[in-house]
């Protein structure tokens, strides 16, 4: 055999190696390095090198992709005006409720603000009882009457409309926890435009006077609204603005990066130290609500441009694939079978039907006091009935 029949025979034997490690799946654990998280007032932080296994990279992929698929199907449903009122999406902020979820134990629980879709799914709502309570529908997991911002769970908290409302209320389900002594941690969640609230503030103080298991997490995408958060925050190192609070700034573009945060956060909280302020840098895709086309305030440049660089899906995908934890094929099966999902979803939420009149009083109170409620005036009254359990009543 001559030098070129072996050099021919040795290049398609790497050609064979590299096709191979690309379409079958051959590594069942990787390891992977984050970026370095910065620290307020914390000598040691989440570990940057970070295992992932076969089974927890499809996982992780299969609930991005699918958050990324309902709010895609919910921002079409609001633009056949099938879906009414307010809907803020939650595309490109996918990491930072999958990461934190990663980690969350059977005690833990979580409130939110207005984009809380991708949550609900996340906790145990099916994309159907999702899609459906946008369309205000039966079948939608407040029975249609919350919509897009009042959605809730086992240990999901909601999904408020108030900004910075929630985060009184994640210090006072913190407190409980410690109070009934679960061993449980809050995760409160609210935006970089929510920051400046005063509440915020008054939170951090009660949560560390009593050392409640809380963790605040300011998902800063950049935008209160159309405002940036240069213009409106003097500090904008917000896991810094805890002050006597020590605090941690995060990848949230990374899901990895965002477990290994959460898993800082539920250890160090649960240990009795008190509460931990959580900064995960992130970006929306869409404009902070259906109504906001979003490029007034930032060009579609900037847009595309975290698109093709930092998108938490896109990233996550080429980094399990190049570590031969998943197949190229097995992540296209994936997608199909979710959008398929979703697709169904779409379609039954479109034609289910709405809740009877009877019903519109139930379930406003888990022990009613008084059994008739008042409707829209003194003189149109509605009677309060029971129609499930309430899932979080302790």
């Amino acid at each position: 055999m001559n030098s070129s029949s072996v050099l021919r025979k040795h290049s398609l034997k790497n050609v064979l190696s590299i096709l191979e490690s690309r379409f079958f799946s051959s590594s069942s654990e990787a390891t992977f390095e984050t970026k370095p998280f910065k620290l307020h007032k914390l000598e040691n932080g989440p570990s940057t090198t970070v295992s992932l296994s076969s089974e927890d990279a499809i996982k992780y992929y299969k609930q991005m992709q699918t958050i990324r698929r309902i709010e895609t199907a919910a921002g079409n449903l609001y633009k056949e005006k099938i879906v009414r009122g307010f809907c803020h999406l939650y595309s490109g902020q996918e990491a930072c409720a999958v990461g934190m979820k990663a980690m969350f134990r059977d005690t833990d629980s979580i409130i939110t603000a207005y984009r809380a879709h991708g949550w609900t799914y996340l906790m145990g709502v099916d994309p159907f009882g999702v899609l459906a309570e946008l369309t205000g529908r039966k079948s939608g997991n407040a029975r249609g009457k919350g919509g897009s911002m009042h959605m809730y769970a086992k240990n999901f908290y909601g999904g408020n409309g108030i900004v910075g409302a929630q985060v009184p209320l994640g210090a006072g389900i913190a407190f409980a926890a410690k109070y009934l002594g679960t061993g449980g941690v809050c995760f409160t969640l609210y935006g970089d435009g929510a920051a400046n609230q005063g509440q915020v503030f008054e939170a951090y103080n009660m949560s560390k006077l009593w050392d409640v298991p809380v963790v605040y997490v300011c998902e800063n995408n950049g935008y209160g609204m159309g405002t940036s958060s240069e213009r409106a925050s003097a500090s904008t190192e917000y896991y810094t603005r805890g002050d006597y609070i020590p605090g941690i700034w995060v990848d949230g573009m990374d899901v990895l990066a965002v477990r290994e945060a959460a898993r800082f956060a539920i250890d160090y909280c649960s240990s009795g130290k008190g509460p931990l302020v959580l900064e995960t840098a992130t970006y929306r895709y869409s404009g902070h609500s259906m109504s906001d086309p979003g490029t007034s305030y930032r060009t579609r440049d900037e847009i595309q441009e975290v698109r093709q660089t930092r998108d938490p899906i896109t990233s996550f995908k080429e980094k399990i694939i190049g570590a031969n934890l998943v197949n190229i094929d097995e992540l296209k099966q994936i997608d199909k079978e979710i959008k398929a999902q979703i697709d169904d979803a779409v379609k039954k939420a479109k034609t289910d039907t709405e809740i009877p009149l009877s019903e519109l009083a139930g379930d406003i109170y888990s022990k009613p006091l008084e059994t008739i409620v008042r409707g829209v005036s003194p003189f149109q009254k509605l009677e309060h009935i029971r129609i499930g359990p309430a899932v979080n009543l302790n």
